[in-house]
């Protein structure tokens, strides 16, 4: 059995930002990083499952900003690279969670510095820039209302509504950290915050073609393609309604069921297998038991 868990712990951790390293999780020992253990968000962002589901979904609707999306587009190799880039957003959230503050003050430097750069016109001929603190704020909730979400669907649907918010006014400081503004800081925020940005949103040919290279990512090995398959069904389910109409992706109430019963006995096997992953690694940093 020892075998077989090493071998699906090394298939996870090869689509996380540990397999491109610079972020030493265990030292130095007694740094809590940004947040620390007692943190929702340490929680939260600890549930590799959970937060695959999210990550994609989270893709998924940043691709109807015409700006946000514009800027992946004309300056990001993901259609070649989609492995790649998965893995450093993955660096960039575990390394701001669960890294030292040093190592989480470095990762949101460099990611101010690259925004720099990131500048241009979408198709529709408006400019756009990545460091624009309101597509920031975009780009920061559509994330962390994915991770939410999932993490209240497949690991603890009990999370109370102080500690949702708690985890809201938490992340909220990373977005602040890249410049991003008026970002909500509860459920109620974010909600109203989603229902007013709807108008700017739109589904066009870019945003089919995210859905297209997300579907047809080659795997990085015949046992996660499986895998995989369930991961980008599942990040589409999670989709608000309004969304998944947008995408023309809308799945049936059977499908819906189906999708989540595979997640949902998928998980427990996966959470078996990972010991090493960046919030064990994190934990020992701190002196705690590995859960």
């Amino acid at each position: 059995m020892e075998i077989i868990r090493r071998h699906i712990e090394s298939q996870v951790l090869s689509l996380t930002g540990l397999a491109i390293g610079g972020v030493d999780y265990e030292n130095p020992p007694g740094d809590p990083g940004l947040f620390g253990p007692d943190s929702v968000c340490w929680h939260v962002h600890s549930d590799f499952t959970s937060m695959m589901v999210g990550g994609i979904s989270a893709l998924l609707l940043q691709a109807l900003h015409p700006l946000a999306l514009a800027g992946v587009w004309d300056h990001s190799n993901f259609r070649q690279d989609l492995l790649g880039r998965l893995r450093r957003t993955g660096q960039f959230i575990s390394g701001t969670t669960f890294g030292s503050k040093a190592d989480a003050q470095r990762l949101i430097e460099r990611v101010r510095a690259i925004h720099l750069n990131v500048t241009g016109h979408a198709a529709d001929g408006r400019p756009y820039a990545a460091y624009d603190p309101d597509l920031l704020t975009w780009v920061h909730v559509a994330e962390v209302s994915s991770f939410l979400k999932a993490h209240l669907r497949y690991l603890n649907p009990a999370l109370s509504s102080s500690d949702q918010d708690r985890y809201y006014a938490e992340v909220a400081l990373i977005a602040e950290s890249l410049g991003a503004r008026g970002i909500p800081r509860s459920r109620a925020q974010i909600a109203d915050y989603l229902q007013g940005i709807r108008p700017q949103l739109r589904c066009d040919d870019r945003s089919r073609e995210i859905m297209h290279v997300l579907f047809n990512a080659p795997a990085p090995s015949a046992l996660a393609r499986p895998f995989g398959a369930l991961m980008m069904q599942a990040g589409v389910e999670l989709l608000p309604d309004w969304a998944s109409d947008m995408l023309d992706s809308r799945q049936t109430p059977r499908q819906r069921q189906l999708i989540q019963l595979g997640v949902r006995r998928t998980a427990p096997i996966l959470r078996w297998a990972v010991r090493s992953g960046s919030v064990h690694r994190a934990r020992r940093r701190m002196g705690l038991p590995i859960r």
